[in-house]
């Protein structure tokens, strides 16, 4: 096995060096850096406290890496879902479960996440909320030192799958069961997070729909925030037949800004969160069982004791694209007086 003493000789620095790429400290350059990383790669090198980790009992350990979302002032009940769907399977798994937050690992490079996650004995990550933004973690799942399944974005590769519901299809079946409904033909939809996978596949499916029924669509970013589609509804709603929102959260917080203006539009959202069923009108919805789909990313992870290239059993991930099809259009339906 290699130490650190190979890593420094191998690299061409000194021991201390080396340690302060491992512990991530500032005043180490960029070349620098990568020659111990380089070193660290070929040598298949394991810091001593992650060596230690893994010849425990706690070795095979499943991080959750969620990106909760700071744009709302609701409990998140959809992480919430995702959490103990992946839990409770865990459980019947047999595997340890830790959850780690984008904003604990963001400022990290690759290497210093790869080191953190290690040294906690974690063998293979769920990512829930990743976007095109995350090029870091673009980077993780490219180089392929863990197990990793995604959900609600496209990655797979050999150690890399991803699970997700057809959310063009929903989008898409949900605005026109509720335009049909209505019979309206000016449309405010409001979208999710700029450059969110989830975002471009469900405005997708409104672009698909408004070509088919020649449909007056108008796009404005929400954010997943319901205080923003707020102030979008008391600045566009007036003017639309129907207001269509990428999530529940928003679809509530344009009810409130409709509500508040004394008018009625037809509203309807996305995700069947149990808040929808306080939000004082009856809405068309996509209802999504998180739990469920987190339990699949989950179930991925059905060891078949192989071997990976980074010594972890190849296993715990059971990498294929699960497609999954855990949704349904919530019957409910919030009909509207002009």
């Amino acid at each position: 096995m290699a130490s650190i003493r190979d890593v420094a000789q191998k690299a061409g620095v000194a021991i201390s060096t080396v340690s302060k790429v491992l512990n991530q400290y500032p005043n180490v350059s960029e070349e620098t850096k990568a020659k111990v990383n380089e070193a660290i790669r070929e040598l298949n090198f394991t810091p001593n406290t992650i060596a230690s980790a893994l010849s425990s009992k706690q070795a095979g350990r499943v991080a959750l890496l969620l990106n909760l979302n700071t744009q709302t002032q609701a409990i998140d009940e959809i992480d919430m879902q995702y959490i103990s769907g992946a839990i409770n399977k865990a459980q019947e798994m047999k595997l340890d479960v830790i959850t780690v937050f984008f904003s604990m690992i963001k400022d990290r490079d690759v290497y210093g996440i790869v080191n953190y996650l290690r040294a906690q004995s974690i063998e293979g990550i769920i990512i829930y909320g990743m976007s095109r933004e995350d090029k870091i973690l673009h980077k993780l799942i490219e180089e392929q030192h863990f197990r990793i399944v995604v959900v609600d974005a496209p990655f797979v590769n050999p150690n890399t799958s991803s699970v997700q519901i057809d959310h063009e299809k929903a989008q898409y079946d949900v605005a026109k069961k509720t335009i049909l409904e209505n019979k309206g033909n000016k449309i405010l939809y409001i979208a999710g997070k700029k450059n969110g996978f989830v975002t471009k596949d469900r405005l997708d499916g409104m672009k698909r729909l408004a070509e088919e029924e020649k449909l007056s669509l108008l796009v404005r970013q929400g954010d997943f925030s319901e205080k923003k589609a707020r102030q979008l509804a008391f600045q566009y709603a007036r003017s639309r037949d129907i207001v269509v929102c990428a999530s529940d959260l928003m679809a509530i917080g344009a009810m409130r800004a409709l509500q508040e203006m004394d008018i009625f539009r037809p509203v309807c959202g996305f995700d069947g969160i149990t808040l929808m069923g306080y939000a004082g009108k009856q809405m068309n919805t996509v209802r999504q069982d998180f739990y469920r789909i987190s339990a699949e990313a989950m179930e991925d992870g059905k060891a078949s004791g192989r071997r990976g290239r980074t010594g972890n059993p190849a296993g715990l991930f059971n990498h294929k694209n699960a497609i999954s099809g855990y949704y349904m259009l919530n019957k409910h339906v919030f009909y509207c007086k002009s």
